[in-house]
């Protein structure tokens, strides 16, 4: 029987020659994005991009898809909804997809799979998790906040053997021949009660597992890029001074509403090492969209409802959703390279990518500097 190191060479050979010929940056077909209210965009970020030469990893294309909601998160998914919002994301253009073996237990990547391993590998760029390893059990689960989740144990593991194992089991999940981009996942300050010991010692581990191991996956060619996909800075910045990651997903830190300490602080760090961003949870898990929900079940900050209020005011007199808003302000930094809002159904996504192509005029920003609704260095779309 082959080992797993054997089945993940056998992989990586594979990986190695469709890595040898140019990333092809797949566009929307004709017709099948939703047509756009207002002006069409012209902004200096194309939909998709080739990757800079000589630089690390970034994905080619702007606009990706959550996929947490695929696997139960904040409220239940059934199969049936996840492959019509797998399906309308494609139909629409979308071609940028992340998961993680924890959302739903595993349910995410096998729902996202349903739909990716009818196209070509190559067609479209995808990004998993590893840090958990998942395990069968008849016996009473874990608690957690997913909805109806997979009947699997999970338990830590940021070895070296263990990222291995984990990106073995994520593509039998997902049925794909390969993935683009790996993040360390959760291994972050705010999850220490569930880590079960102080982040800084699950980091050394991944220090001496998990990083090398996945450097010496990208070598190999079984993956383009790998990184950290936490909820706060500490883990991605101290990667980049400590190994050589690619791209970071930060999750609920670069937001239309709160930003600041991001761009001043993390970005700059991140990007002098040419380290780019996934900008995770764009629309604060659908606050700033009118939900009366902030992020991951955090308590709605004090000063929240009436900044957002306040940043609607501007949006209603200007003719802009505030959707529309809030993912192009997050895409703008250069140092990002994508943004991967969430979505439960096809109108969700349908919707992200009509905002997208929308135009929004100058003196909007302009408006909401001098308010001071936003950093009046923020890079904003041209």
């Amino acid at each position: 029987m082959n080992s797993r190191r054997q089945f993940l060479s056998l992989a990586a050979a594979s990986a190695a020659m469709m890595a040898a010929s140019p990333l092809f940056a797949q566009s929307p077909a004709p017709g099948s994005v939703l047509p756009t209210r207002g002006t069409p965009r012209t902004g200096k970020k194309p939909a998709t991009q080739a990757p800079p030469k000589g630089s690390r990893y970034r994905p080619p294309t702007r606009l990706g898809l959550g996929g947490a909601p695929l696997g139960g998160s904040l409220a239940p998914t059934t199969r049936e909804a996840a492959d019509a919002t797998m399906a309308a994301a494609w139909a629409a253009g979308v071609r940028l997809f992340d998961t993680s073996p924890w959302y739903g237990l595993g349910l995410s990547e096998r729902r996202m799979g349903h739909e990716l391993h009818t196209h070509p590998a190559d067609a479209y760029t995808l990004s998993t998790k590893v840090g958990r390893l998942l395990t069968g059990t008849a016996g009473p689960l874990q608690k957690t906040n997913w909805h109806d989740p997979a009947p699997f144990r999970y338990r830590y593991d940021y070895s070296a053997d263990g990222a291995r194992r984990s990106v073995e089991d994520s593509l039998n999940r997902l049925g794909v021949s390969q993935l683009d981009i790996v993040y360390i996942h959760d291994l972050s300050p705010e999850n220490e009660k569930d880590l079960g010991m102080p982040w800084e010692q699950r980091f050394a581990e991944a220090l001496r597992g998990a990083m090398p191991e996945l450097t010496r996956m990208r070598e190999e060619g079984l993956i383009k890029g790998w990184g950290f996909g936490v909820n706060r800075p500490q883990p991605a910045l101290r990667a980049v001074a400590e190994a050589d990651p690619d791209i970071m997903l930060l999750a609920c830190q670069y937001s239309l509403l709160d930003h600041e300490t991001t761009l001043h602080d993390t970005f700059p760090k991140l990007a002098g090492k040419g380290v780019s961003v996934m900008v995770g949870s764009p629309l604060l898990a659908g606050y700033l969209t009118g939900r009366e929900r902030y992020l991951y079940g955090s308590p709605i900050p004090e000063w929240a409802p009436a900044k957002r209020a306040k940043i609607a005011e501007v949006c209603q007199r200007h003719g802009i959703d505030i959707r529309t808003a809030a993912l192009q302000f997050a895409d703008a930094p250069d140092v990002v390279s994508s943004i991967i809002p969430g979505a439960r159904t096809p109108e969700q996504v349908r919707a992200n990518v009509e905002s997208m192509a929308i135009a929004i005029p100058a003196d909007f920003w302009a408006e909401l500097k001098q308010l001071k609704l936003i950093a009046a260095d923020a890079p904003v779309p041209a």
